[in-house]
């Protein structure tokens, strides 16, 4: 008999909502992640819940249904996110400033347009803005030649905190996950893909493991997946790079965003508070698909043009933090003229062989993609249960804020303290200052920010941390941040999982020039 009923490749934001969802209806999951979960596109993200203002226009200047069924979809799935992960995702203001006179109804009607669809579901009503209403919001608009702005609103989350409540989810719910396990083959009985024969990226060790359906959730590596079964198939995917750059925060000045309306190829862009800090992004061109993709020079001098177009405190390369390029698999569309004019859809393929590929889609839609999914893979069993994930408060999200709060406080912590800590994760908050105080492990690991040397034991004990950077990029989010910072803290990172794991000298040594060519070339 097989040992599970599916097995999901890929456990980023697709593959871990399937694996909730498949959980929750009772079948049995094993999860395989050939690098850390969510370390691709899923944690390189700009990070945004929305419809998508960008298709919204797209839909209406061309008629085009797919579009807009797309926007309607992303604003639904916006309200069910914000409330099944409210330490991790929230409403957020965007200011879009605007320098020419017929812009301003064009944009403001398309907001009022976006806020109809939103209905119910809304998170604000868009308004419009004079030059000195906008500045005083964001000081850092460009005044000069200003003629106003409109401002709307949509969500903001933790993406990477947010693949791992939602692995968390499905593990309580009986899901087997493994991260840094590579797929090196699939295991055919009869013609039929019943399994894959895996290699540990942390020992080597090799195994089999069988199931009755397998599913390809790899995103940008799909078509690799698709081909152990028949090397000859046509790409289904093509990827595009999205680049973004982390600025300090003087750089947005307000917790509102920016989204700036156009680029000299057409794309829109944003400036976005991220952990006391301005995210600003994103790129769209044509990549290969790699698994530590970096930003160019080309790309970040991209951001840094359109950004000194709208910000009256003028970026300059030596301001970047930190940068990070991220994979979008895009469905291949005929007649596209760019990766830009794509549409974000995403699509299910069945193999002769009955290998399930899920790909396409955005962040937003991560729970209707997993839905639909786990529909076919409940047909394919024969077995039947519906959906409950969109009302399923994932893992950190079960108590109300104050309450979280009050035992936090009573354990020591400061209210800037509170804050970091219920955002990152939530109701499990408490565990992390109890860790600090049974292991003495209250201490920073850089002076700059607030990650410690005890939220560092609980992830590696609670949240499947096995390498230097799971901790650095992936949980407290530093390196993301701050690359300098997350360098100086290193060496105490590797000491301290080095106890934690037992490793010897060489893995040590071996583990921390890993992290650190990583972190001087890019994240």
């Amino acid at each position: 008999m097989p040992e599970y009923d599916l097995i999901v490749i890929g456990g980023g934001a697709t593959g871990a909502g399937i694996a909730l969802d498949a959980a929750l209806r009772g079948v049995s999951v094993l999860l395989v992640e050939q690098n850390d979960f969510g370390e691709g596109t899923s944690s390189r993200s700009t990070k945004l819940v929305h419809g998508g203002v960008r298709y919204l226009e797209a839909a209406v200047k061309h008629l085009d249904k797919e579009q807009w069924d797309l926007v309607r979809e992303g604003l639904r799935e916006r309200k069910i996110f914000l409330h099944n992960a409210p330490h991790l995702a929230h409403p957020v203001e965007l200011i879009t400033p605007l320098y020419r006179w017929r812009e301003i109804p064009y944009v403001y009607a398309g907001l009022l347009l976006y806020d109809l669809l939103s209905g119910r579901a809304s998170l604000g009503r868009s308004r419009l803005l004079g030059p000195q209403q906008a500045r005083r919001i964001n000081p850092d608009i460009d005044p000069e030649g200003l003629k106003g702005a409109v401002s709307y609103y949509d969500g903001a989350f933790n993406d990477s905190r947010m693949v791992i409540a939602l692995l968390q989810s499905a593990q309580e719910r009986g899901a087997l996950l493994l991260n840094h396990t590579e797929v090196i083959g699939l295991i055919k009985q009869e013609g039929r893909i019943r399994g894959v024969r895996t290699r540990s990226r942390i020992d080597g060790e090799e195994a089999e493991h069988t199931a009755r359906v397998v599913l390809n959730a790899a995103g940008p590596f799909a078509d690799r997946i698709r081909r152990m079964e028949d090397p000859d198939l046509e790409p289904l995917i093509e990827c595009s790079s999205g680049v973004h750059i982390i600025l300090p925060a003087r750089f947005l000045p307000s917790p509102d965003g920016v989204l700036i309306p156009r680029t000299r190829d057409g794309r829109v862009l944003f400036a976005l508070p991220f952990e006391g800090h301005c995210l600003a992004g994103t790129t769209d061109r044509p990549a290969e698909a790699k698994e530590h993709p970096v930003p160019t020079r080309e790309e970040i001098d991209y951001l840094i043009e359109h950004l000194n177009a709208y910000f009256d405190m003028k970026v300059r390369c030596d301001d970047i933090l930190s940068s990070f390029s991220g994979l979008r698999p895009l469905v291949r569309e005929a007649g596209a003229g760019s990766t830009a004019e794509v549409v974000r859809e995403f699509v299910t393929e069945l193999s002769p062989g009955g290998l399930l590929t899920v790909t396409g889609g955005k962040w937003t839609a991560y729970r209707a993609m997993a839905e639909k999914a786990v529909d076919q893979v409940c047909n394919a069993l024969e077995y039947q249960a519906s959906c409950t994930t969109s009302d399923y408060p994932v893992v950190g999200s079960r108590l109300p804020r104050r309450e979280i709060a009050a035992r936090l406080k009573k354990l020591g912590a400061s209210p800037e303290r509170i804050d970091y800590l219920y955002r990152h994760y939530g109701d499990r908050s408490p565990r992390i200052l109890e860790t600090e105080h049974l292991h003495q492990a209250s201490a920073r690991l850089h002076s700059d920010h607030p990650a410690t040397e005890g939220e560092l034991l609980y992830t590696l004990r609670h949240e499947y941390v096995r390498k230097p950077l799971d901790f650095l990029i992936r949980r407290c989010n530093l390196a993301m941040i701050d690359r300098s910072a997350a360098l100086a803290a290193l060496p105490r990172v590797v000491e301290i999982m080095g106890r934690e794991l037992g490793w010897d000298a060489d893995t040590a040594a071996k583990q921390s020039a890993e992290a650190r060519e990583r972190l001087e070339e890019g994240i």
